[in-house]
């Protein structure tokens, strides 16, 4: 039996009665529509998902170069000059020769810590953050983790700079010496410091990047970028940030360093969906992987994210895929949870420095001798600010006590004045003490007012 009904303001409604169940004679998509506060078309069929593809594939992992420095078919190539590519070649190298000249430093204590930027002294990282640097604007906000001491380098942060926060000594720009080696941070050169705590950088960058977005003189000129790796994306941190640079949308660039590893947890037990790009979508953010190990395919990306974050006023995320093939940092033993067969063959297969030097000889920007004589160079220049900097004393001992308050406190006052007096007393006839004072600038004399 047909049977119609017509409602004012509505389409006339058309059932079929057959034994009992009625049934839509009219497109599902025309009778149900979609729900109104997400547009999401309704359906009759029962459907699970479990993929951003559609497909159940993976996410693709864009690529420029491939493992032997080779252009991959229908690739765009950044049109780049010999000049750019032999800076950011130069880059790529500085990294792993800091590493292994403060490595060492720190195995003989002369700093209490070190944390690498190039996870393995030959290669690792370089071509996540150098790549990323390139692509960036020098005046854009930088929000880091502990990697990253390459941008603040390609932004011209002068090697002294580096030593003199590893050691904390009175030219420490960064902290004035109160803070952990690793902990760079520069104003001039839009670097906010780096914190110890995992992931608290995340939150704060969309906020940064909500700011910019209110500022009229940097609306649409710049935009804040963080960086953090897989392990860091466990952390809430990571979700309250892209919730927020989502909903409130601003320009704020999310770039993961995946390498594999947080800490001694690997990838394979901090989540079970496809890695971190799967998560961009659902905040409703652009999202994109990316070989981390391919410098040009970095630049590309993270160009191409800049543009977006701009133009669109909107959140962008960029996963670096790579692999930490050295330890964690200084007090990280990995062979105690990888294998080291594993280790050698991440290191046979693909090396980002390698992988670079191969592209720039085949445009013949790059030979053996160019190779040996930066090697060189560039040990001999952080071997230089290394000297400087273990002979310059710390701070003066005041500087521990100020830049918190505008006024200082009561409290503080009170704290001060009584090392004052302690060491007014005990400064002469108590050995650690009286040793310990020669290494500052000012040897604690200036504690009072």
């Amino acid at each position: 039996m047909l049977r119609s009904f017509t409602f004012k303001h509505s389409l006339p409604l058309t059932r079929v009665y057959s034994k009992s169940r009625a049934h839509s004679t009219l497109p599902t998509s025309s009778l149900l529509g979609t729900l109104p506060t997400t547009q999401s078309p309704v359906v009759s069929k029962l459907s699970f998902f479990n993929s951003v593809t559609g497909d159940g594939s993976k996410i693709p992992t864009y690529r420029v170069l491939d493992e032997l420095g080779i252009p991959m078919e229908g690739a765009e190539v950044p049109e780049i000059s010999e000049p750019f590519a032999r800076r950011l070649y130069e880059y790529l190298q500085l990294l792993p020769t800091l590493d292994n000249i403060l490595s060492n430093v720190q195995r003989q204590g002369k700093i209490s810590f070190y944390v690498l930027a190039d996870p393995h002294l030959k290669h690792g990282e370089e071509a996540a953050v150098i790549g990323s640097a390139a692509a960036l604007a020098d005046d854009d906000e930088v929000l880091a983790q502990y990697r990253e001491a390459g941008v603040l380098l390609w932004r011209g942060f002068p090697l002294g700079g580096i030593m003199a926060q590893c050691f904390g000594n009175h030219e420490d720009t960064s902290s004035k010496g109160r803070q952990m080696p690793v902990h760079f941070g520069s104003k001039q050169h839009h670097f906010h410091t780096i914190s110890s705590p995992l992931a608290t950088q995340i939150p704060q960058a969309a906020g940064v990047g909500f700011a910019l977005k209110r500022d009229p003189a940097r609306r649409h000129k710049n935009i804040a970028c963080v960086f953090f790796g897989e392990g860091a994306a466990s952390e809430g941190d990571f979700h309250a940030g892209m919730l927020l640079a989502s909903t409130l949308p601003s320009p704020t660039l999310f770039l993961a360093r995946n390498n594999g590893f947080a800490i001694s947890t690997p990838s394979t037990q901090q989540f079970y969906g496809d890695s971190l790009s799967a998560r961009g979508p659902g905040y409703g953010v652009d999202t994109v992987r990316v070989d981390g190990n391919d410098v040009l395919a970095v630049m590309n990306a993270v160009k191409e994210a800049r543009r977006r974050c701009l133009e669109g006023g909107r959140a962008v995320l960029v996963e670096m895929m790579t692999y930490r093939v050295g330890h964690h940092s200084t007090s990280d033993d990995s062979f105690a949870y990888r294998g080291r067969q594993e280790v050698e063959n991440k290191k046979m297969i693909d090396n980002p420095i390698t992988r670079f030097r191969l592209f720039m000889e085949s445009q013949g920007w790059w030979n053996e001798t160019y190779e040996e004589e930066l090697k060189l160079r560039l040990k001999q220049d952080v071997l230089k600010a290394f000297k400087r900097a273990e002979t310059l004393k710390r701070a003066n001992l005041k500087e521990l006590f100020i830049d918190v308050y505008a006024e200082e406190p009561w409290n503080i006052k009170e704290q001060r004045e009584e090392l004052a007096g302690l060491l007014k007393k005990y400064r002469q006839v108590w050995e650690p003490w009286r040793d310990e004072l020669k290494n500052f600038k000012d040897e604690g004399k200036k504690l009072s007012d």
